[in-house]
């Protein structure tokens, strides 16, 4: 049911903070060299990220940015593309000469990845010519922005022209690997045997943005910086957590990619499961990068396999169909361009897991991620069990809601508590709808996620990001689940939802047997589709 709430509101709101304000660690002199300078995530996510740091000084005074890509163009040119990038980005406070001033420290190298002569001949003399012009030495941050079917040639070519070799402080590359880290069990031990043949684990830095968004970053403070809350967070007052991941979007230009990938791949084995992995760990020793790590992994470790010869009570997936978006008819993904006729991709999924150890024993853990979905959310919501008896039978017309507490990643990124309140008066009366309390970042200047990574990255912090344990770990409970997925996926049961609706019925099927049900997106049912039920 969805209900109705009282919000009682605190709003966080300053100005950009300081170096000194947000205890921001400035890197040392360093490099980036961003491999698939051209591609979107370069484009949408890291030179935005990267100008803004520039114009509020966060980036270390030697520094310089390389970008290179197949694409044969010059420096100026690459410059004019990214500066439209950039101002459609922070179109609010794009500021010329604060471009200026970090346009300078971009350059721009064209080269086929695939060419090992190049690297050596090219790449090389002009990495040492910009870290001598720029006094950086070759502390390099090697970033591959590319598609993970390159991730071994790129990581085989810097090794064999000794472009990951450490060198006391003159010398200590890093090397940043994006999610999805390979497609399989298999493949991800392939791609890691490689990667440490040339790099030390610790200049590895497997990313995950949503790690690093204010919100999760702020759940570790909540539970364990806070007496009230770190007593019931466990199996005797948790009845169940819901971690969602919605977008409205489709595939759109993705598609190549998608196909390959599809919501599973590219959504949980990263992004859900490290979410997962936030808020059920244990409190580590101490507030430093490999002890909060260690308990992350100690939690995938916990996970308990699904039986596979009854998969689809622990697991939905959906593909999306025709529907409406804010007001307009879209395609369904069948009609994406790049998407096979009859594809059974999917770009829904819900999974209920348990985690087998002695706080969330029998406490199921409901994850679900979808696009072309009703409404944008990304959300841990925790679900505490009912009074043990309530006395109030008869006082408040409707069912009285248990708590639930919810971490708001994005958008509008917070958080919130319901209870319950007396309405004001003589009378002994609940109030009509739960009130809210809610805290919210508001206008407040935060980093973004990716700016906070990017700075992790040249400072050497790895505390957000993946250790090979925890991929190969999320791999060895996936992968399964996957080849099953793929042999008993027929194309008649896709599409199964329509854009614009809350996904598949199935999926809310699934909680609703277990007397539960999702917190409510935004319903909205598309023409020949069942609207999906919901919480």
């Amino acid at each position: 049911m969805s209900i109705p709430t009282r919000p009682i509101n605190v709003q966080l709101d300053s100005a950009f903070p300081t170096a000194s304000a947000c205890k921001v660690q400035a890197p040392p002199p360093c490099s980036l060299v961003i491999f698939g300078g051209h591609g979107d995530l370069a484009t949408r996510k890291m030179l935005p990220a990267l100008y803004h740091l520039s114009m509020h000084r966060f980036l270390p005074q030697r520094f310089f940015m390389l970008a290179t890509d197949a694409v044969e163009e010059s420096r100026e040119k690459y410059l004019e593309t990214m500066r439209e990038a950039v101002m459609a980005a922070h179109q609010r406070d794009f500021n010329e000469e604060a471009w200026r001033q970090f346009s300078r420290s971009v350059d721009y190298l064209s080269f086929n990845f695939n060419d090992l002569t190049a690297f050596d001949k090219l790449l090389k003399p002009k990495l040492a010519g910009l870290a001598e012009r720029f006094g950086t030495g070759a502390r390099h941050v090697f970033y591959l922005a590319v598609p993970p079917s390159v991730f071994e040639t790129l990581v085989t070519n810097l090794g064999e022209v000794h472009l990951a070799e450490i060198n006391g402080d003159e010398a200590f590359p890093h090397i940043v690997i994006e999610k999805p880290f390979a497609r399989d069990l298999r493949s991800s031990i392939r791609l890691d045997s490689r990667i440490s043949t040339y790099f030390q684990e610790k200049q590895v830095f497997r990313i995950d943005h949503y790690v690093a968004k204010e919100t999760v970053q702020d759940m570790l403070m909540f539970r364990f910086a806070n007496s009230m809350f770190e007593p019931v967070w466990n199996r005797g007052y948790v009845d169940h957590v819901e971690i969602t991941a919605a977008e409205p979007a489709g595939v759109e230009h993705r598609a190549a990619y998608y196909e390959e990938a599809g919501v599973l791949r590219d959504m949980f084995q990263s992004h859900l499961f490290e979410l997962m992995t936030i808020c059920a760990m244990e409190p580590p020793v101490a507030f430093e990068s490999e002890r909060v790590r260690d308990e992350r992994i100690k939690v995938f470790r916990s996970i308990r396999p699904l039986p596979l010869d009854r998969l689809d009570r622990f697991v939905v997936t959906g593909q999306y169909g025709p529907g409406r978006i804010n007001g307009k008819d879209v395609p369904g993904y069948r009609e994406e361009p790049g998407v096979l006729p009859r594809s059974t991709t999917p770009t829904y999924a819900a999974m209920k897991l348990f985690i087998d150890n002695w706080r969330w024993n029998g406490v199921p853990f409901y994850l679900r991620s979808g696009k072309r979905m009703s409404d944008r959310m990304t959300s841990v919501s925790i679900h505490f069990k009912p009074v043990p008896h309530l006395m109030f039978q008869g006082v408040a017309a409707g069912d009285i809601e248990p708590n639930t507490l919810v971490f708001r990643v994005q958008p509008d990124e917070g958080i919130s508590l319901t209870f319950q309140t007396k309405m004001p008066g003589s009378r002994l009366c609940l109030q009509e709808a739960p009130v809210q309390m809610n805290f919210s970042y508001g206008s407040a200047g935060m980093l973004d996620a990716y700016e906070w990574v990017l700075l992790d990255c040249m400072t050497g912090d790895r505390m957000l990001f993946l250790r090979k344990e925890g991929v190969e770990l999320t791999w060895a409970f996936l992968t399964p689940i996957l080849e099953r997925l793929a042999e008993t996926t027929l194309p008649d049961t896709f599409p199964n939802y329509a854009a614009g609706s809350e996904g598949p019925v199935e999926a809310s099927e699934l909680i609703a047997k277990d007397g539960r049900s999702w917190r409510r997106l935004r319903a909205v049912a598309g023409d020949g589709y069942p609207e999906a039920a919901s919480g």
